[in-house]
């Protein structure tokens, strides 16, 4: 990685809490990392070059008013195959955003909308359970797919090709992956990188990944880590199974003794053989499937 590249991202961690609750209400994303995932691990931790790219932050008009995005794509790119990511638990932060040029970098314009912008702002949490029950249990399913639909939609209108759309996202936003490939009839392809399959039918989340297998309108890939403390083994095998019966070609690549969150370069989780192979299998499943 770029050495510059590198001081001018940890200085942005080091600096990320002088970014105030007003400014995020005014529509910034976070600047850094999440308080939550700090101290980042600075030796793993990948940064895309913005380089032959557009790249930087967007406004999504939806039914509600207007929520952030990031944006990536190839400078002056026209009817580009697009990627909606979804983000982790932490919100829109820096990694998500990488892994925006990184899609764009390989010529698609990617973007991730802030899922949590009207709830609140998860980047100066200090904790999980404090950004899961502060914020990302207050965030509705329902919301969440309209603000994706918004998403596409402003896509299509800015440089990308609404008939070729897939979507990916990472922990939770890998349960989001699975629930609009079944909600988003023009979804061509998803990658949900370890999301939680099954849960408890709730008003805000009334259906998980399982519910859902006979609805799903695209095939959808999944990666997982076989040593997942909070996504078991069992539950893996249910959902595979009850793919295999009832979905489009769907599957789930499970890796022997990897831990959550192995694409997170940032994180002690990471596991770099499973990233990279993860996000080659991605590149194809996408390919493969006309996105």
């Amino acid at each position: 990685m770029n050495d510059m590249l590198r001081e001018d991202l940890l200085a942005l961690v080091s600096n990320r809490t002088t970014v105030s609750r007003r400014e995020f209400v005014a529509g910034s994303l976070a600047a850094g990392f999440a308080l939550a995932v700090q101290p980042v691990s600075a030796q793993t931790m990948i940064v895309t070059e913005s380089d032959g790219l557009t790249a930087g932050e967007v406004k999504i008009t939806t039914g509600s008013g207007d929520i952030p995005a990031y944006r990536a794509m190839p400078a002056g790119g026209k009817a580009l195959a697009t990627i909606l990511v979804v983000q982790e638990i932490f919100g829109v932060h820096e990694h998500i955003k990488d892994v925006c040029r990184r899609f764009a970098k390989a010529g698609y314009l990617a973007i991730a909308p802030e899922m949590y912008f009207r709830q609140g702002d998860v980047s100066k949490l200090k904790d999980n359970k404090e950004i899961f029950a502060m914020v990302v249990s207050k965030v509705p399913d329902a919301q969440v797919m309209s603000d994706l639909d918004a998403a596409a939609a402003w896509a299509a209108k800015n440089g990308g090709d609404g008939k070729r759309l897939g979507i990916t996202g990472f922990c939770w936003g890998g349960r989001i992956t699975w629930l609009y490939t079944a909600h988003n009839k023009n979804v061509k392809a998803g990658v949900a990188w370890y999301g939680r399959l099954v849960g408890d039918a709730t008003d805000m989340t009334p259906k998980h990944p399982l519910d859902l297998v006979d609805q799903i309108n695209a095939p959808v890939l999944g990666l997982y880590g076989g040593a997942d403390a909070g996504i078991p083994n069992d539950t893996v095998d249910k959902m595979n199974a009850a793919l295999k019966e009832k979905a489009k070609p769907s599957m789930i690549h499970l890796y022997p003794d990897t831990p959550h969150a192995f694409h997170a370069d940032y994180r002690p989780s990471y596991r770099k053989a499973q990233a990279d192979d993860g996000w080659k299998r991605a590149t194809e499943w996408f390919k493969k499937n006309g996105v």
